[in-house]
């Protein structure tokens, strides 16, 4: 089974990452560990006056040691389950290069935290596990991290 594990350092990824070593068996799983970079178009300053960000050499090559270092990390914790693992680190929108992984590798199952944005918060910012559940050829395992859990 190809398993597709997109993460981020939220608690969230944190609680699929648990879910995955708890509830599904190492035997014959490859699992997939994918972050994707967004990249940095604007930003809010102190005086919460919006600003663009202009490309950063130096930004970019920290978010990308930060991302690569995230990865290598969790596909280590998976290793040390028993998970045959591949990491890759990839830039652009989350929902595409989640949805695009998935069927071009190809994945049997996506594996993926939610963030629990509701009302404006989700209209405005959008869904990830949603546009993946939707979209994905696969199946989705979407994880919740229950009231009360922090992580």
């Amino acid at each position: 089974m190809r398993i597709l594990l997109p993460i981020d350092s939220s608690p969230y990824s944190q609680e699929a990452v648990r879910s995955l070593v708890a509830d599904f068996q190492t035997r014959g799983a490859e699992v997939r560990v994918l972050h994707v970079i967004e990249p940095a178009r604007a930003y809010v300053t102190a005086g919460m006056i919006p600003e663009i960000a202009i490309d950063n050499p130096q930004i970019d090559a920290e978010r990308l040691k930060q991302s690569t270092a995230l990865v290598a990390s969790t596909a280590q914790e998976l290793r040390n389950a028993g998970f045959a693992t591949t990491e890759t680190v990839e830039r652009g929108d989350p929902k595409s290069v989640i949805l695009d992984n998935a069927e071009k590798w190809p994945a049997d199952l996506i594996i993926l935290g939610s963030h629990g944005l509701k009302g404006m918060s989700r209209f405005l910012m959008g869904s990830v596990s949603d546009a993946v559940a939707r979209h994905a050829a696969c199946s989705v395992h979407v994880v919740r991290i229950a009231v009360g859990r922090s992580g």
